[in-house]
């Protein structure tokens, strides 16, 4: 598989486990929803105050595994480096990310609104190595 290929299929299938890892090394998993902007980053929207990204200021490998609707089946995993984007930076990034996961906001007013309450952040993360490339 190769990057362009992981990509299309994070953009057709969001939902996602990303991997960060913790300051003793151990990995720290969060069940997350991720899609590709335009740029070809792999985006994901998540709070300043969570721990994946107190993990990813310190240490900014990240691993995404994206997975099918249906659980088993089709699926990819992602490793890169991720750079946090805070407010009010972010926003925009935000609104995109929320348009390709999930259509329309009835309220973008409100949803706004929402972003800064719970201090949302998007994380960018880089397609630096892609997986399956073999079955086992």
């Amino acid at each position: 598989m190769d990057a362009d290929t992981a990509r299309d299929f994070i953009r057709k299938n969001h939902h996602a486990v990303l991997a960060t890892y913790r300051a003793d090394g151990s990995p720290q998993m969060s069940p997350v929803a991720a899609d590709v902007d335009p740029e070809g980053m792999v985006v994901v929207s998540t709070r300043e105050t969570a721990i994946k990204t107190k993990n990813l200021r310190r240490d900014p490998r990240a691993s995404l595994c994206v997975m099918s609707d249906g659980f088993y089946g089709q699926w990819v995993l992602v490793d890169g480096r991720a750079v946090i984007v805070s407010l009010p930076e972010a926003m925009e990034g935000l609104v995109e990310y929320y348009r390709r996961v999930a259509g329309e906001h009835p309220d973008w007013d409100d949803y706004r609104a929402a972003m800064e309450r719970e201090r949302r952040v998007l994380l960018r993360i880089s397609v630096d190595r892609v997986g399956p490339n073999q079955s086992g």
